[in-house]
């Protein structure tokens, strides 16, 4: 508390603070000029160009891409030995390439695919690390800002973990996310993927009417899981989010799919949950063995499980910061979130938000920019208390 309280005295620092009270046309601009790029999990590299010409335009320094369309810029500290402390936020959406991207204006919010998830999360790493360097606040520690690609679905965490192998386990790392104000995470849900397959000989529908259908039996496998008892703390979920098979109506499937999402707060529970899931399909197969029926079962994601304590330096930071903005209410939230990498090896990492948002994941998501100044600040305060003013 008293170091954010610290930082936030120095004339520079209120400096920067001001500014993004009265520059919000300009904040908004950039926000919608990120959300207006298709940037879908694994076809991020049209927007990571466009951050790495922004980084570049502000003056940070060592600005580059690795092979997966991470972008990398350094602010220098003044001790560039120490270990540095590293900002992400994820250039990725859950949207197709072909979504009509059309961002409208209801009253204060601003509406659009991706205007919050995470196209409010990477402007805001470009106009803070631009006030850091406009306002001169000087810092001990360098601060790494990096837009990261493959946090959404299948992305399965891969450019972070790219990030966190770069930096190594001394680095701190504070990840932003566009919507989520006064929302910390420190904790990370464990998340297990599968892809499960069943293929059989299949057939017309009156002419081998009894042929084992593969769409029949994967509904089975469904509502197997479907029936599965798991405990509400530790809070554990499972989700069958899609499903594919068959050739016409009138033709008994040969193959059909599902894509499972496992998740639980604890590590044994999602363990057992997928142990379970795991004897339901081994039991359909043993079922069928004889009718020449296949079935597999493919890992697809592996998001996994960790935490550091409330205690934390950074947490406790973490919340002064949102404490001076005069945020009202602050929720401890346990998400998962590109944090998962680093928390899950032990290393001090903390997810904030900037502004207040809703309907992530559809055409109709929004965010309220009311709150967005105050996001802003608490990221700012943020940075120089965890780097050191200088």
């Amino acid at each position: 508390m008293n170091r954010i309280y610290s930082v936030a005295e120095d004339t520079r620092v209120r400096s920067a603070l001001r500014s993004f009270r009265h520059s919000q046309p300009e904040q908004f601009a950039l926000i919608i000029n990120i959300q207006q790029i298709p940037a879908p999990t694994f076809d991020e590299a049209k927007r990571a160009q466009f951050v790495q010409a922004q980084f570049e335009e502000i003056g940070l320094s060592d600005v580059a891409q690795d092979e997966l369309h991470n972008v990398y810029a350094r602010l220098p500290g003044e001790r560039c030995e120490e270990p540095p402390i590293v900002v992400s936020a994820h250039l990725d959406t859950v949207f197709p390439r072909e979504t009509d991207l059309t961002v409208t204006r209801n009253g204060r919010y601003l509406c659009g695919p991706g205007i919050g998830d995470n196209s409010t999360g990477v402007a805001g790493l470009i106009w803070v690390a631009q006030a850091l360097i406009r306002s001169e606040i000087s810092l001990q520690r360098d601060v790494w800002f990096v837009a990261n690609v493959c946090e959404e679905g299948l992305g399965d965490l891969r450019g972070m973990k790219a990030v966190v192998a770069r930096f190594g386990k001394n680095a701190r790392f504070i990840v932003v996310e566009g919507g989520l104000f006064g929302q910390i995470s420190h904790q990370a849900i464990g998340v297990s993927r599968f892809r499960i397959d069943v293929n059989g000989p299949g057939g017309h529908s009156w002419g081998s009417f009894g042929t084992p259908s593969a769409i029949h039996l994967l509904s089975r496998i469904v509502t197997a899981v479907d029936d599965l008892k798991v405990p509400a703390s530790p809070r554990t979920t499972y989700n069958v989010g899609t499903i594919a098979g068959g050739t016409s109506i009138n033709t008994i499937a040969q193959s059909a799919s599902m894509q499972l999402d496992l998740r639980s707060e604890s590590v044994a529970v999602l363990d057992k949950l997928v142990q379970d899931v795991q004897d339901v399909v081994a039991e359909a197969a043993h079922h069928h063995a004889t009718e020449g029926i296949t079935l597999h079962m493919e890992t697809i994601g592996q998001r996994p499980a960790g935490a550091i304590p409330r205690e934390n330096e950074l947490v406790s930071m973490a919340v002064a910061a949102l404490t001076y903005v005069g945020c009202p209410k602050i929720n401890f939230m346990i998400g998962s979130t590109d944090a998962n990498i680093p928390l899950s090896r032990g290393i001090t990492a903390v997810c904030i938000g900037l502004t207040e948002s809703a309907n992530a994941h559809r055409t109709d998501e929004y965010i309220d920019p009311i709150h967005l100044p105050d996001g802003l600040s608490q990221l700012l305060l943020l940075i120089a208390a965890a780097a050191k003013m200088a």
